[in-house]
Formats: C-alpha cells, structure tokens, sequence
C-alpha cells in the first residue's frame, strides 16, 4: 500500500479544512483519492460536518473510473474498524456501549456495533439534548438518552466518541477499568476528546502511527505512548490485552477508502 499521511488545507474564514486521502493498493490494483471536508461549528445544522467525494481510478493508465459518494463510504468504513478493534481490544464480558455524540459516525457506529455484539444496554449523549433523544427514536433498538456524559460513561463497557469537541468530554477517572474507548473525532493536532489521565493509563492502539503523531490532538498533547498499530495485532506481532482499559484512536487510511470504493464499484459492474 501506498498512502502518504493525508494532506489538510484549512478554509480560515469558515473554520473549515479539505482533506486530500490519495492511495494505491498492489493487492487490489485499485487506485483512488478522498476529498474529504470538515468543518467546526457549522451554523446550518442541516449540513454534515463532514462531506466526501471518493475518486477511483484505472491504475494503469490513470483514468477516471468513478466518483463515489465518499460521505457513506467514510461512514461505513469507519465504523467497520471500530468494529475490528472493539472485537480484539473490548473486555471478556461487555453489557453496555456508550455512544458519546449522535451525528453520522454515531449512526454508523450504532448499526455495526448492534449487527456484531450483543450489548444489554446502549446509552447515548449529546451536546445537544435533542439530537440525542432523535438518534434514539430512529434507530432500530432501546438507546437509553442520558443527561451528562459522565452518566453515559460510568459503568460503560465500550465507548464511542464520535463528536466535533476541540476540548476533553471524556475523563479517565470516568471510565470503567477494562473498558476499550474508540476514539473516533478530534482529527486535528489541537482538537481534544480524551483527557492526559485516560490517555496515559489506558493501552493506546492506533490506525496509522504517522497519522496519530501528526494529526490526533489526544496523542499529540498528551505524551500518551504508542503501543500498538491496529494491523500489528491483526497481524500477530502485537498482542491486543482485552484484560486493559485500552483506546483506539481513529483517524481514518486513505486505503480504507480505496478498498471500499472497488468492493462498490467492483459490485456496480457486476450488475450492470
């Protein structure tokens, strides 16, 4: 695979930013770019924080093959890899997810997390209390609606945070020893959702090493050590330690795009 670490312009005046996610992968002979934009405090809350377009390309003469809605891809392949890391990294027995926001990564997340394990109780919370009690009438199960994140979080089994905070919502005298946190926003060097205490006495996987040391404010303010990649223990060169209050820190491979838009696109061709 080839994937340099993602390049990030910022839109000043809007306190925006556009991502550019390149990436080949030999395995799949598949070629793609992400252009992915985000921004911070949008004030039409009905558009997404987070909008994708996914370019595929044919790799060996380097035309346009497909434009790809990258907005559901980044969703679902996000929440794929939480999925991977939560079934190696979660305790033995765990009862209760707690999702910490409720935009498209919380839906994403929900979807996966319910079709995979079998949790007793889903809690959620949000900034904004009705977005919270909205995500909980949609969605196909019980989501008990919580006032506080810490609410949420006491007693949890598995944590989610999916949200725009530029500052710590998570605090490690919160959490549940043993419990696994997937650390899912906060994708700038300056964005916090994981305070020093949960970052420095939790086991820190990651995607991508260069990524969290470039662009996760939460790795890079805390001094937390690395000690894992997430392929490592796929691999077997690392172990996973379920037995541990372990993070996952999420910040998305331009290869996770690149293999999810040829899965799509391989399967369009098919039917047509």
């Amino acid at each position: 695979v080839v994937q340099p670490v993602r390049t990030v312009l910022p839109v000043p005046r809007h306190g925006g930013f556009l991502g550019v996610m390149p990436a080949y992968s030999a395995a799949d002979d598949a070629l793609t770019t992400k252009l992915v934009t985000f921004y911070e405090h949008l004030k039409d809350s009905s558009v997404p924080s987070h909008q994708a377009t996914v370019l595929l390309f044919e790799p060996s003469n380097g035309v346009l093959k497909a434009v790809l809605d990258g907005s559901v891809i980044t969703a679902k392949r996000t929440a794929a890899v939480s999925a991977i890391a939560t079934k190696l990294l979660m305790p033995a027995f765990a009862e209760v997810l707690c999702i910490l926001g409720a935009g498209v990564q919380a839906y994403s997340h929900y979807d996966i997390f319910t079709e995979l394990f079998t949790f007793k109780e889903v809690r959620i919370w949000n900034r904004t209390k009705e977005k919270a009690v909205k995500f909980a009438s949609s969605v196909s199960g019980p989501v008990r609606v919580c006032s506080s994140a810490r609410e949420a979080v006491t007693g949890a089994d598995v944590i989610v945070t999916v949200t725009m905070a530029t500052t710590p919502i998570l605090f490690g005298d919160w959490v549940k020893p043993g419990a696994h946190i997937n650390a899912v926003g906060a994708s700038r060097p300056d964005w916090r959702e994981l305070d020093d205490e949960l970052m420095k006495n939790s086991v820190l996987f990651v995607d991508s090493r260069d990524a969290a040391l470039t662009e996760s404010g939460d790795v890079i303010l805390s001094g937390a050590e690395i000690f894992a990649e997430l392929g490592e223990v796929l691999k077997g060169t690392k172990p996973a330690l379920p037995e541990k209050t372990t993070v996952f820190k999420s910040l998305g491979m331009a290869v996770e795009d690149t293999v999810a838009a040829k899965f799509v696109y391989d399967a369009w061709s098919a039917g047509n």
